[in-house]
């Protein structure tokens, strides 16, 4: 009897996550490059002193998937909100804050509080690949 329940919300769920990632894969054109990325945490020393608002106004909590881009992959299509795939990571992240203008070709990786994480990740040259929304005509 608990299968006869069971067994559609299991099939509803699946049919919508596929149909979900369909539609993202849908309205973008994909582009990949290399990159220099480091990691940063939501304090103060490290940003700001209001280091839980991004430069796009954005609120970070640890445990959201955001990345900081440098101002220059800004003018080439990684614009706030942008969702980037990051190679060696889980999931897609999103362009939320950007670098200070001496930075170049580069993205800093949005680790929440832990300092650890972020001072193991350190400074590696990585592919990334985001997404540019298609032109609709």
């Amino acid at each position: 009897m608990l299968y006869r329940i069971f067994i559609p919300i299991v099939f509803c769920a699946l049919l919508f996550s596929c149909e979900k990632e369909v539609k993202v894969k849908e309205i973008y054109d994909w582009k990949t490059m290399q990159v220099t990325a480091t990691a940063y945490n939501s304090l103060a020393y490290q940003t700001n002193s209001n280091p839980k608002i991004t430069a796009f106004g954005d609120s970070l909590k640890p445990g959201l998937k955001y990345i900081a881009v440098s101002r220059d992959l800004l003018k080439m299509g990684l614009k706030h909100n942008t969702p980037v795939k990051i190679k060696g990571f889980e999931g897609v992240y999103l362009v939320k804050d950007k670098m200070n203008k001496r930075w170049i070709n580069r993205i800093d990786i949005y680790m929440g509080v832990d300092v650890k994480a972020a001072r193991n990740w350190g400074k590696k040259k990585i592919s990334i690949t985001y997404g540019v929304p298609k032109k609709t005509e």
